[in-house]
C-alpha cells in the first residue's frame, strides 16, 4: 500500500510539473509572436470574382445574371490605408493600430552585406501594438525617433554584419536607391527568422527607399482581449472587404504542436498513476482473500455489505486524499524549483530559464485522473470482499 501511496504521490506530482511547463512554453511562444507581429494582421485585400450564368430564354438570350463563384482573390497591400484605419479604429476591441510598409533590400556595412527585410513604421504607433521598447537589445530608442536616417537591427542582422549602435549601414534596393543609415539600436525578439533579417526605418523614409509612395501597405493591430482574436478576426473580414488574419490562424502549426506536446506528457505521466492504482487493486484483492475470517466474523456482528465495503473504499480514499496532497506539494516544489534552472533557447522564443505556468486547472487534472484510478482499484475489491458470505468462510467454501 505504501509503493501505491508513493505512485499516486509521484504520479500526481509529476503531471502538474510536465503541465506546467508545456504550457509554459506556449504561453511565452504566444506572447512573444503577440508582442512581435500583434493580434491581428491585415495584408491584403479582397476581390471576388465572379461568373455570368445565361438565363434568357432561346428569344432572349442577352439576359444574363451575374453570380459570385465562392473564389476570393488576394490582392497585396492596402489601398487606401487612411480610409481603412478609421474602418478598422471602429471597432470596439481594437486598441491601437500600427501602418506598416514592408520591403527587402540588401544591407552593407563595412565588414559585410546581408539581404534584409525593411519594415517601414511610425515608431509611437509600432509601440503599441508591439514589445519592440522591452526587446531593444543595445542603443537607444530616441536616436531613431527624432532621427529620420536612422535604423533599427535585429541582432543577429548586427552581429552577422558586425555593427553596432553608432555605425552606419548602406541599403541597396532593387530600383538602384542606395542609402546610408545611422544604426541607432539593436533588438532581439528571440525568433531568429526575424532577428537576422529584420530592418525597422520610418515609415516615409521606407516609401521613399522603396518607392511606394501610397497605398501597400500592412496593419498590425492590438485589441484587448487576444482569445477572441480569431472571432473578430472573421467579423472585420466580413465588414472591411480585407484579409483579417488572426494571431491562432498565423500560428496555427506551433499550436498544434504544443498541444500535442501536453496531451503526450498527460499521457505519459499519467501511467505512473495508473500502474499505482493496478497495484493498490492487487494490494486490495490479496487483503480480501486473507482476511476472509476477519470479514466473517464482522458480518456475524451485524455488519452489513455496505459496511464491508466501505471499509476497503475508506483505505483506497486515504491512499486518494494523503497521496494527492502531498502530490500537490511536490509538484509546486518542484516547479518552484525548476524557474531558477539555467537553459538557453534561442529558435521561435528566447528565454534563459524555464518557463512555467502556474494554473490550478493543472492541479485539478491530476486529482481528478487519481480519483478516477484509485476509486476503480478500490471498488472491485471492496465489492468482491462485500459478496462473501460468513457461512460460507466458516465452512471453508467461500469463492
Amino acid at each position: 500500500m505504501l509503493m501505491s501511496l508513493a505512485g499516486i504521490i509521484f504520479g500526481v506530482g509529476f503531471f502538474i510539473v510536465t503541465q506546467a511547463q508545456t504550457s509554459g512554453f506556449q504561453a511565452f511562444y504566444i506572447q512573444t509572436i503577440i508582442g512581435t507581429n500583434s493580434a491581428l494582421r491585415i495584408e491584403d485585400r479582397l476581390q471576388a470574382t465572379y461568373e455570368n450564368l445565361a438565363t434568357g430564354s432561346k428569344d432572349n438570350p442577352a439576359a444574363f445574371l451575374t453570380q459570385a463563384e465562392g473564389f476570393r482573390k488576394y490582392v497585396q497591400g492596402i489601398e487606401y490605408p487612411n480610409k481603412l484605419r478609421e474602418a478598422v479604429a471602429d471597432f470596439n476591441q481594437v486598441t491601437a493600430i500600427s501602418e506598416v510598409v514592408q520591403g527587402s533590400a540588401r544591407a552593407v556595412s563595412v565588414h559585410n552585406q546581408r539581404s534584409a527585410d525593411i519594415h517601414g513604421i511610425r515608431l509611437d504607433d509600432h509601440l503599441a501594438v508591439t514589445d519592440l521598447e522591452t526587446k531593444v537589445q543595445l542603443g537607444d530608442l530616441n536616436k531613431f525617433r527624432f532621427n529620420q536616417q536612422s535604423v533599427l537591427l535585429g541582432s543577429k542582422l548586427a552581429q552577422r554584419m558586425r555593427v553596432v549602435p553608432g555605425d552606419y549601414i548602406v541599403l541597396e534596393t532593387p530600383a538602384a536607391d542606395n542609402r546610408r543609415y545611422l544604426v541607432a539600436a539593436t533588438f532581439e525578439t528571440g525568433i531568429s527568422q526575424i532577428d537576422k533579417v529584420r530592418i525597422f526605418m520610418h515609415l516615409n523614409e521606407a516609401r521613399s527607399l522603396m518607392h511606394k509612395p501610397f497605398g501597400e501597405s500592412i496593419f498590425q493591430i492590438a485589441i484587448q482581449d487576444n482569445d477572441q482574436a480569431i472571432h473578430l478576426a472573421a467579423h472585420m473580414e466580413a465588414v472591411l472587404g480585407h484579409n483579417v488574419m488572426s494571431w491562432q490562424e498565423r500560428e496555427k502549426t506551433w499550436l498544434e504542436v504544443f498541444k500535442v506536446l501536453r496531451i503526450s506528457s498527460a499521457i505519459t505521466v499519467s501511467s505512473i498513476i495508473l500502474i499505482s492504482g493496478l497495484g493498490m487493486f492487487n494490494t486490495l484483492a490479496m487483503i480480501a482473500m486473507e482476511k476472509t475470517r476477519e470479514i466473517a466474523i464482522l458480518r456475524s456482528m451485524g455488519y452489513t455489505r455496505q459496511d464491508i465495503s466501505r471499509i476497503f473504499l475508506w483505505q483506497g480514499s486515504a491512499v486518494l486524499v494523503v497521496g494527492t496532497v502531498l502530490g500537490w506539494a511536490m509538484g509546486a516544489g518542484v516547479t518552484l524549483v525548476i524557474t531558477q534552472l539555467p537553459i538557453r533557447i534561442r529558435g521561435i522564443f528566447s528565454t534563459d530559464h524555464f518557463i512555467v505556468n502556474w494554473d490550478i486547472a493543472h492541479y485539478g487534472w491530476a486529482t481528478v485522473i487519481a480519483l478516477i484510478v484509485v476509486m476503480l482499484a478500490s471498488y472491485f475489491p471492496s465489492k468482491k470482499a462485500a459478496q462473501l458470505e460468513p457461512g460460507d468462510i466458516i465452512r471453508g467454501t467461500a469463492g
